[in-house]
């Protein structure tokens, strides 16, 4: 199984060191699910210490204006909450302001965390722009995080993607085990199908033109459509499946939830 703390307990304390020495923490969410990618550690003992979080829904692009709507007034009861999304620069000056607003001193140290592939690279690239140099490592923390000068006002540092001990499936939904590391892909995104259609029932439809009740056959359809054949004509079915976890770990699926007290509305 492949369900370690990403890095182990290295890893871990690099995060918390980076915590330590900053401000505020922005916890970046993926917009398709954002409470299963929350890091409820990281949360805690960011408040423990008394550090501000702020929670960045990143990818806006992907999702629905309204859904998004609805996850703000969901998260913001818990934390100051934003909807960006850094790749179309939509909504980084209101980001700039919630971390300025929250700000116990200034300049504002900010760490900034998160799983694989939520986009805390293109955040801190879009928030340093190209005027702006990387200012090294910070003292008592590892190469593995680099802070940045963002501004008179604003310093960035980025941490190593942590997360809790999770079981396989969880870490591919949420983009921390890769196609390429798994030596069987099939009944991982079998898994991972079941749980997308549950959530947005013709996702797959939308997304490939192929559908299935069954992910098996369900994969063999897209094997061959994908025209992915081994000797023989066969769907290859390994590829079919590496290709769904990759496609949304790269946010080519797109589904969207509401959060869990929106049913009323």
């Amino acid at each position: 199984m492949h369900s370690k703390v990403a890095g182990g307990k290295k890893t871990w304390k690099t995060v918390i060191d980076v915590i330590k020495e900053c401000d505020v923490v922005l916890e970046v969410l993926d917009p398709r699910d954002p409470e299963a990618f929350r890091n409820k550690r990281i949360e805690k003992f960011a408040e423990e210490m008394g550090k501000k979080v702020i929670i960045v829904i990143n990818k806006a692009d992907l999702v629905p204006k309204e859904v998004l709507e609805k996850w703000k007034r969901y998260l913001s009861k818990e934390y100051p909450t934003v909807f960006i999304s850094a790749r179309e620069r939509m909504g980084t000056k209101m980001l700039r302001r919630e971390i300025l607003k929250n700000a116990p001193q200034i300049p504002v140290r900010v760490a900034i965390v998160g799983y694989p592939n939520v986009g805390k690279s293109t955040i801190i690239n879009i928030l340093k722009g190209k005027h702006s140099a990387a200012t090294g490592s910070m003292p008592g923390i590892t190469k593995h995080s680099q802070a940045y000068k963002i501004s008179r006002k604003l310093r960035i540092i980025d941490t190593p993607g942590v997360f809790p001990a999770e079981d396989e499936e969880s870490l591919i939904y949420k983009g921390a085990l890769r196609a390429e590391s798994l030596d069987d892909p099939i009944l991982p995104a079998i898994s991972l199908i079941r749980k997308l259609k549950e959530k947005m029932k013709d996702v797959f439809l939308r997304t490939y033109s192929v559908d299935d009740e069954d992910p098996l056959e369900l994969l063999k359809k897209l094997a061959i459509r994908l025209k992915r054949l081994k000797k023989g004509g066969e769907p290859d079915i390994d590829e079919a499946a590496r290709k769904v976890i990759r496609d949304w770990q790269e946010g080519k699926i797109v589904i969207w939830t509401d959060p869990p007290d929106s049913s009323g509305e």
